[in-house]
Order: structure tokens, then sequence, then C-alpha cells
């Protein structure tokens, strides 16, 4: 594993397994990372900016004699330097790879799977994984997916989904829409005692390399969609893979896979997705603070059936969303104990709850919100609000989808970085107007 990012004067964290050696960035903690791994001074103009290469391909002084980049399909200076910064921030990173988009990764991964292979997915997992899963890779590359909620399966399941064949285990915690919480090095013990011994994946989006670290948890992959918090401006489409070093192999076949197909990001994409990785501790921290205030002005609501955030002391997966705080993060929650005496804590910025009644009093409370814009997608600076049975996750089929809890009643919510008090008051007017029916 690739030396552990700190971020502790003391280092307490050095008894983690794999930990080697130290360098100098390991030392560092999250934001300092942030803001100065892969964005060096220009040696030739001193800026401390990053420029932006928009050269397509690059002068040899010889054949096969370059500076590193040959044709910008193939490597960019804005792109490896964006690559740099997620591998230091996803602690216990050595490589990371960025796509054009979140499902292009998705479908790059699972194309260096190969013909027929076999994979297990948690099952309420985002539409577009599965509908690439059911839809493009099963009649494309005859890939079977097995569905299963890794979030209340025990041993003897887990065991018996996976077969000979199988390649990868599919994870995405919290899931979307519902936020289930899925125990992830549990799920890692359980998957690597079996002979086939598949690869373990986290799709991390949700949380972000701030809120959580599924390497150090003994994942093998982590994927995150760019476009969402990592970015955070809602004016990028971007998506990236990060492995620890022992996965150089996997990593080279990766990288021919990113190259072959060619769903590479733009110049100025990388740049902006690292621009905004620059901030993005101060963001994770003020959507957490904000989606916690939200949480539980629902909680106490009238018009709210059920409340779902990981935070809040209520949650049934709460104490297990503690234990899973990287170290960073669990510093952050520690120091902001004295103003949650409950309990609760900030946990992402994503918060789904059930409004009484149906699709009716959905759809007017998502067109009654001032702050909070009905729109898909999530994790940008500005407020967002979707209803996901007829949204992100209308590819799912009908049945399916009630199985998983996602009704006509769920109204999943991306807290942005506005004044809290603000967007309180936004919900609580929307939530009135639904459910009484006036303004």
């Amino acid at each position: 594993m690739s030396p552990i990012a700190l971020g502790s004067p003391v280092h307490r964290y050095t008894h983690l397994d794999g930990l080697k050696k130290l360098d100098p960035d390991a030392l560092d903690g999250f934001g300092t990372r942030a803001i100065h791994v892969g964005s060096d001074p220009d040696p030739n103009t001193g800026a401390v900016i990053p420029a932006i290469s928009l050269s397509t391909t690059y002068k040899q002084d010889g054949v096969g004699n370059h500076k590193g980049f040959e044709y910008s399909r193939s490597g960019n200076p804005n792109r490896s330097a964006l690559e740099r910064t997620l591998s230091s921030l996803e602690s216990g990173g050595a490589y990371a790879l960025a796509f054009a988009s979140g499902s292009a990764t998705t479908a790059t991964v699972l194309q260096s799977l190969g013909p027929n292979a076999h994979i297990v997915s948690v099952n309420d997992v985002y539409g577009g994984t599965f509908r690439y899963m059911t839809r493009v890779a099963q009649e494309n590359q005859g890939l079977e997916t097995t569905f299963v909620d890794l979030e209340n399966a025990d041993e003897d399941q887990i065991i018996s989904a996976i077969r000979d064949n199988t390649k990868l285990i599919w994870i995405e915690s919290p899931t979307n829409p519902t936020l289930r919480l899925i125990d992830i090095p549990h799920i890692v013990s359980i998957v690597k005692s079996h002979r086939s011994r598949p690869l373990v994946l986290v799709d991390n989006t949700f949380m972000s390399p701030f809120y959580s670290s599924p390497l150090l948890y003994g994942a093998d992959i982590v994927l995150h969609s760019l476009t969402k918090y990592v970015n955070g401006h809602s004016d990028v489409v971007m998506g990236a893979v990060i492995l620890p070093s022992h996965h150089a192999a996997l990593r080279d076949r990766l990288a021919f896979l990113q190259n072959a197909i060619g769903a590479v990001p733009s110049a100025y994409d990388s740049w902006l997705a690292q621009r905004g990785a620059k901030t993005l501790h101060l963001r994770m921290k003020e959507h957490g603070r904000n989606a916690l205030l939200v949480a539980r002005a629902l909680e106490k609501n009238p018009y709210v059936k059920e409340v779902i955030y990981p935070g809040l002391v209520s949650h049934p997966r709460h104490e297990l969303a503690r234990q899973l705080l990287p170290p960073h993060a669990a510093r952050f929650v520690q120091a902001e104990a004295e103003h949650n005496p409950d309990g609760s804590f900030p946990y992402g910025g994503m918060v789904s709850f059930r409004i009484r009644g149906g699709l009716e009093e959905s759809q007017r409370f998502l067109s009654s919100t001032r702050l909070f814009t009905l729109a898909e997608s999530l994790g940008g600076v500005e407020s967002l609000a979707e209803l996901p049975a007829h949204m992100t996750h209308g590819s799912i089929p009908p049945a399916e989808r009630a199985a998983l809890g996602i009704g006509e009643d769920l109204i999943r919510l991306s807290v942005g970085v506005e004044e809290g008090a603000d967007l309180v008051w936004d919900i609580e007017q929307a939530l009135r107007v639904a459910v009484e029916g006036s303004a």
C-alpha cells in the first residue's frame, strides 16, 4: 500500500497496515494535499497555478524521445496533474486514472473484466450503473450480475452469491438514493476468504475522499464521479478510479483501456476539476454541517414520515458511520462535537426523506422550493432536489424500485453550501405548501 495520508503532527495512525515509508506529501494534511499536490509552480514561468495545455500533440527530440507526452488522448499535463491530486486525496491511493465521465469510468472497469464474467453488486445501486450492468455489459460481453442487499446480508448469503468466475464486488456506500450504509471492512474480509478472490470496488462519490477512505478498509478500487463533490461546481462531467500501490498491474490494464477506448477528459475539464478539488475539504465540512441542520429540521417536521441521514444519532447505522470515518474526518467530527451534544455529526451532504403523501405532494414540494433547484446530479455548491423514482432511478423496473424503497414519496436532497438557516427555511415552507396545498 502507498504511504498513508496522515495529516496529524504526531502521526497517530502510523500503525495502519501496509505503511512502509513516508514521503513529504503523505505527511501533510488533507487540505494541504488538495491545494499543493499536482500543482507545483511552473519551472519556466513561476506560475503557481498550472497552465491549461490545449495542445493535442507534443514535439519529440528524436523518435520515441519525448518529455512524457506524445498525444493528448494518451496523456496530457493537466490530466496527469489532476490524477496526481486524486491519488493523494484518496487515502491509501497510489494511482489515479481520469475519464470523460463517471459512466465511462464504470464502463471501462467492467470491460476490463473480459467476457462472460460474473460480478456481485449492491442491490441499491445508482440507476446508470444498473443500466450499464444489465443493458450494456450483459448484452455485449456476457456479464452476469447478482444483486445483493449488502447492508443486511449475512456471511453465508454473501459467500453463496460469489461464483468461481466472480471477478468483482461492486459497492456503493451510502447507496443512492436510500443511503444504506455498507460495512466495507466486513465485506472485504468475507470476499477475500473466498477462493475466487474477486476485487472489491467502492463507488465513493457520495462521501468524497473527505468522509470515506475505502482503500484503508481493504478495497482494491475506488471510483468517483468527479462531476459531483470533487469538482463541486456543476460545470464538469468526469470520472476517475484510484488504486493502491499493490495494484500496479491492474492500473496498467485500466490505463491501456483508457487510451484504447479514448474516453478521456479534456485539458480544460481536468484543470477545472483540479481547481475544484483544492477546496474539497472546505466544501465537504460545510456540506456536512448544512445537511445535518436540514436533517434535524426534517426529523421534527410533521409533514415528513422518515428522514435518512447516517449522521443523525437516530439512524440505525449511525455508529457504523462513525467507525468508518477516516482519520482526518474523525478529527473534524470531534471538533464539531460541542455543537452536537446529542451525538449526531456531519456526514456528507446527501439527505433523503419520505414526504407525507405521494406523487402529488412530492411534485408540489419540488416545485415550491426557492433555493433547492429541481435537477438531477449532486455535490455542487448549490442545493438540489429530485424525485429518484422518476428521475435518476427511472431506468430501474418499478417492481425493483418498490422493493428497494424508492417510492414516489422519496425525495433526495443534495444540500449545498448556502447559509444553513436559509436552506432550512426553504425546506419548511415548501413542505407546508406541498402537504397543506397552499402557500
